[in-house]
Formats: structure tokens, sequence, C-alpha cells
């Protein structure tokens, strides 16, 4: 998926090996009703809503065209058999609900889980002051956070995830550095990128720590969680301006090593794509730069 300041596009790899792109304008989206919040210290709710909503809704699309190769694959054979082809379909209802539950596991493993595991340990450990609780607190949501990254990139589907993730940074680094949109100069440059999402839940979880040290600690697990859940756009405006100012600025040191644990994050959620997957990738860029430039949706 590749988002332009206007327009967004999806590229998905059929079966039979075709390349699908589905556009659409970003202001025709819930974003495009939250402009509003595209402010200075806002941004970063944006940036979680943007990720939320746009890339729920780019699996859907790849989803969608997966089950519909199939699909017709089936009805192909069942046709052939002599047999009524049955229906696939993916509901709105079916991505809502697996949306509300990615939040609940999200907010119970990096919110309820470390503020539990610190009351369990906190004693032991003797942290005492509000500032040691929150630093223990932030150090193990970010080893959660981690654990859980590199568990899962051992998973087959997901690794493929993680090839295309990196395709998509190696189109961007081309595109960024004014080189033409090949496959071939794509595959030269390097994976990572200061802008990742990544990026920007590490630098998230790192700002928390700041955050959250700032306000009291009350004793009540219940209340501190709330009160972590109210601080997220506070902490999520903070991370995102500074990936934007390094992002802009990538020669400034203290930058540069604010974000770095973000960036070493990216060897975890980013592999080495194949030719395919950086076409891919290039064609859903190249989708944007064509809508950005005549100013509506081009046809790829």
């Amino acid at each position: 998926m590749m988002r332009g300041p206007r327009f967004y596009a999806i590229a998905c790899r059929r079966p039979d090996g075709a390349v699908v792109v589905h556009q659409e304008p970003v202001g025709a989206t819930l974003l495009g009703k939250l402009g509003w919040l595209n402010r200075p210290f806002l941004r970063g709710t944006l940036a979680v809503i943007d990720s939320l909503a746009l890339g729920t809704k780019a699996l859907a699309f790849a989803a969608s065209v997966q089950a519909t190769a199939e699909a017709e694959a089936s009805a192909a054979a069942a046709r052939a058999a002599g047999k009524e082809p049955g229906k696939n379909d993916l509901t709105d209802l079916a991505i809502g609900v697996t949306l509300a539950l990615s939040l609940a596991i999200g907010v119970a493993l990096f919110v309820a889980l470390p503020t539990a595991l610190t009351q369990l340990v906190q004693d032991t450990i003797g942290a005492r002051s509000s500032l040691s609780r929150n630093l223990l607190d932030g150090a193990i949501r970010i080893a959660i956070f981690l654990i859980y990254v590199g568990a899962i990139s051992f998973m087959r589907n997901i690794r493929r995830v993680f090839e295309y993730h990196g395709a998509e940074h190696k189109a961007i680094n081309t595109f960024e550095k004014g080189r033409e949109l090949t496959i071939d100069n794509a595959m030269e440059e390097s994976r990572i990128h200061p802008r990742c999402g990544t990026s920007f839940v590490v630098v998230v979880l790192l700002a928390a720590i700041v955050v959250y040290s700032i306000f009291p600690r009350p004793e009540n697990a219940l209340i501190r969680i709330g009160l972590h859940l109210v601080l997220l756009p506070l902490v999520a405006g903070c991370a995102y301006e500074l990936i934007r100012l390094a992002g802009r600025v990538r020669n400034q040191v203290l930058l540069r090593i604010f974000v770095m644990p973000g960036m070493w994050s990216q060897q975890l959620t980013t592999r080495e794509p194949t030719r395919d997957q950086v076409e891919v990738a290039l064609e859903a860029l190249r989708s944007v730069i064509r809508s950005e430039s005549s100013g509506s949706c081009a046809e790829s």
C-alpha cells in the first residue's frame, strides 16, 4: 500500500500473476473527515487512525482479491462437476470484528499486561518510586513488543507480509532518491526507512516512558491503565513529531540516536523481498504518483 497527500493505492497480485490496483482519494475516507487533526502534536493520533483504517482496508482488499480468485476457481470446478457454485463473501462485519479484536488484544498486551507484571515484581526488585516503576513498565512493554514481533515472524504468511513491507521501503527509497522506478534500482535500495510504522511504534513506546513519568502514578491498577489510555494521543503526538523531524533532518545526531531503536526494529518487521514483490510495490507507488500529478484517480 502507498499513501500520498491526497490519494492512496493498494496493489495486490492475483494467483494468476496479474497485479490488481485499487485507488481512492484519502478525502473520501474517514481520514478526510478528520482533517482537523492534521496539526502539530495532533497528527500522531491521525497517524494511528490512518494506520488502522487504511491498513484494514488494504488487508480487506487483498483478502477480497484472493477470495474472488479462489471463488472463481471453485465455481468453475463446481460447474465442471455439475454442482451449484457456493458463495465466499468477506463482510464488513467480519472486518469490523477483526479490527475490534485486534485493538482489544493490543490494549491487553501493551497496556494491561505490562502494568500487571510491574505490579507483580516491583517490590521484589525494589522499584519503589513512580519513575522506576514507569521505567520498568516501559522496559516490559518494549520487551513484549519485540518478543511478539520476533515470534510471529516465524509464521510463513507473516514472513511474506514482512517481505512486502521491505518492498514498500525499497520503492519509497528509490523514489526519494530521484531514481527511475525500476525493479533493478529498487532492489539495490535499503529495506529500512526512517518514517516506517515500526519506527513509529518503537518511538511511541519510548515516548510513553517519558510522558507517563511526568504524571502521577495511581496505585489502583485500573485507574492507572485508564490514565495511560487517556494519555496515548499525547504520546503518539510527541512520537510522530520526532519521527517527522528525523525524516527531514537525517543528519542530526541526537534525533538519529532517539529514533535508532525504531530503525533497528525494522530488522524484525522487514525482510528482503523478491523481484515480484518489489514489482507490486512499484505499481502501487506509480499509481499514487500519477494521481497526485493529475489531481484525480488514475486508471492502472
